[in-house]
């Protein structure tokens, strides 16, 4: 609360002078309200909440008996590049496939994925392969492709020299 503080003393000769009075603002208030701003919007933010992939990973390949083997006509290669790029073929690399370059717009590796080659046949198999110089960034980015389109089989898979002899020309 403002107070104010008043002296009762006389000036010289017996005059009496103006009260000068000493102003105190109380800031409490003030403060009170500060906090209860700060807790009224502490409590009514939300918070981003984190978005998690679940990830199913097979047992240990070498105690199952080694991977299981895809056939070519069930296997979709997408290798992701250094600069945002994505190549994709179907098949495997030593029967020498048609490398098509795409990228990660809805007209992009999305419609590959949702084509009717890999749709209609259910043992279609999407293999991953990053190469050491792309970003993890696009690796994300094509998980999330995968959510997106409902594709239910695919695979990290590393690179191999003939992957990245069929896309050293485009």
């Amino acid at each position: 609360m403002a107070q104010i503080q008043e002296n009762n003393t006389a000036g010289k000769g017996g005059k009496r002078r103006a009260k000068s009075s000493a102003f105190h603002l109380d800031m409490t208030p003030m403060v009170d309200l500060a906090f209860l701003l700060l807790t009224f919007f502490m409590l009514t933010t939300t918070f981003t909440k984190l978005q998690t992939m679940e990830l199913a990973m097979p047992a240990d390949a070498k105690e199952a008996g080694g991977p299981a083997p895809i056939k070519a006509k069930n296997a979709v290669t997408v290798i992701l590049g250094e600069r945002n790029e994505v190549f994709y073929y179907f098949g495997f690399a030593g029967d020498n496939p048609e490398v098509i370059k795409t990228d990660f717009s809805a007209n992009g590796i999305r419609k590959v994925l949702t084509s009717e080659q890999i749709k209609s046949n259910p043992k279609a198999v999407v293999l991953i392969k990053p190469l050491e110089k792309s970003r993890y960034s696009n690796l994300v980015d094509m998980l999330d492709e995968i959510k997106i389109t409902e594709t239910k089989k695919f695979a990290l898979v590393q690179v191999e020299e003939a992957d990245k002899e069929l896309i050293a020309g485009l």
